[in-house]
């Protein structure tokens, strides 16, 4: 169960892990089927939806009608769930608390019913995050008397601590559900979708185990991390995958020139377009890098303006020793903010404030480095993409970040760089430290090719969302 997933609908990681996890679990010859709204978004598409059922849920003093249907793809059943709390006209996350939390409510306990009015019986109920996690507290506080979920184990993925499903109190009455009054979990949490999820599933998985041992502590766990560290025996950390086959340099069309591992002088036509494409000098000799981010606070993006600004004043060779292509859109001022840095570096920045899957692509495949200061990254897919490429990260050390990044050094085992500080300065440093590097073309080229040898597939994801499953069985 999921509020998104690709190929269907997508806003961010989660969908990326809804969309592919359920494949990758079938080709284990696991018997998965995936549960979405139908947002309207879905219904603009025109697909080939089958009815499936129609049912009553009730709803305060009355019922509310609930209309599924579905298709098939590669091979996966996919459910579709309607009704008059998930409007067609609302976009997948809105600004409206309220409304948003009135649509996951329902379609959680829909979800619920549609597997009875199925007659198919799950072993597991794998939620993901706040939008589904009523779902897993619905089952669990109602199993005891509901003999068809009786044996059904509940797994609940987080992908994004802080959002906990604010706007969610009256909504537990008016589908029938009891406040937790479990003395543990904080009086605040007690009517939020998250913390209950949390409360009643058999095991909690975060998207990476860095991200697991982080909402343990007081920085990371959002109010939550005491009573969290009364269940840290059932929580672990799965790192999430990336499509192997959308994401290769050797067949990807965005690309000037496709490559591998063994043909990375063939990368240098992709970054030389790279720079023509944004209109920055063309030149062999810079360190080119790149950012295909978020604009928010989250991710760390207020932190680079004045990073970039202190490094040109420390930078004792002539610009432009370093050139950067920064793509995202986001927050306003963090926006207009960084857009200001073109026209104090008209020959070293370039800010594209736009959604642009072909442009972030020719910036994987032409940029030297890959810049990812986030101040938290449960996960994060950018450094794997850019592994892939060829295209060496820099990211501070937290989470997924920590988890997929190895430190330079001269060891040979190292896939890029890692700084500490959620601050300007750190940023700055590891920056430094990259340059130096980069002098050296032989120990680079290693260090892209370390970084493209990485397993970064779903298959590999999948294998081990299975044991946790075979795990929670026995």
């Amino acid at each position: 169960m999921a509020a998104e997933a690709e190929p269907f609908v997508k806003v961010g990681g989660l969908g990326d892990v809804a969309g592919s996890l359920p494949l990758a679990l079938r080709r284990l010859s696991v018997d998965v089927r995936l549960v979405l709204p139908l947002h309207g978004v879905i219904r603009e598409q025109g697909l080939a939806l089958q009815p499936v059922c129609e049912f009553d849920i009730p709803y305060k003093k009355k019922n509310l009608l609930v209309k599924v249907s579905s298709l098939t793809w590669e091979g996966l059943v996919v459910y579709f769930v309607d009704g008059p709390l998930i409007p067609p006209d609302a976009p997948v996350y809105s600004r409206d608390h309220l409304a948003d939390a009135a649509k996951y409510a329902f379609f959680s306990i829909a979800a619920l019913r549609l597997a009875q009015e199925l007659g198919w019986q799950p072993d597991i109920l794998h939620a993901n995050d706040w939008h589904t996690a009523l779902a897993v507290y619905a089952m669990k506080q109602n199993q005891a008397n509901d003999p068809f979920f009786t044996n059904t184990c509940a797994v609940i993925g987080v992908h994004n601590l802080p959002y906990l499903g604010n706007g969610s109190k009256s909504l537990l009455n008016a589908f029938g559900l009891r406040p937790a009054a479990h003395p543990l979990l904080p009086k605040w949490a007690r009517t939020l979708p998250l913390p209950l999820g949390l409360l009643t599933a058999d095991r909690i998985v975060a998207v990476s185990p860095g991200y697991a041992r982080e909402i343990l502590t007081p920085q990371y766990g959002s109010g939550l991390d005491e009573f969290l560290r009364t269940r840290a025996d059932v929580i672990s950390g799965i790192l999430n995958g990336i499509d192997l086959e959308n994401w290769d340099p050797e067949t990807d069309p965005c690309l000037k020139k496709q490559y591998s591992a063994r043909s990375l002088d063939d990368r240098n036509a992709n970054r030389e377009a790279l720079q023509a494409e944004v209109n920055l000098p063309v030149d062999s000799k810079v360190t080119l890098m790149g950012m295909v981010n978020r604009m928010d606070y989250q991710k760390g993006m207020d932190l680079v303006p004045e990073a970039l600004i202190d490094l040109s004043r420390r930078s004792r060779k002539p610009p432009p020793e370093w050139q950067i292509v920064i793509l995202g859109t986001g927050d306003a001022e963090i926006e207009a903010h960084t857009k200001r840095l073109e026209t104090r570096f008209p020959s070293r920045v370039r800010v594209v404030t736009r959604f642009d899957p072909g442009l972030s692509r020719m910036i994987f495949g032409g940029a030297d480095l890959i810049i990812i200061p986030s101040r938290y990254e449960p996960c994060g897919l950018t450094q794997m993409i850019a592994m892939r490429y060829g295209c060496v990260p820099l990211g501070r050390s937290t989470g997924g970040l920590k988890d997929t990044i190895i430190d330079y050094d001269t060891t040979g085992e190292s896939t890029g760089f890692l700084f500490e500080e959620a601050a300007p300065q750190s940023l700055m440093d590891g920056m430094i430290r990259a340059f130096k590097a980069h002098r050296d073309r032989k120990a680079w080229r290693e260090l892209q090719q370390r970084g493209m040898a990485q397993d970064f597939s779903w298959n590999r994801s999948a294998a081990q969302y299975l044991k946790l499953y075979q795990e929670v069985l026995n």
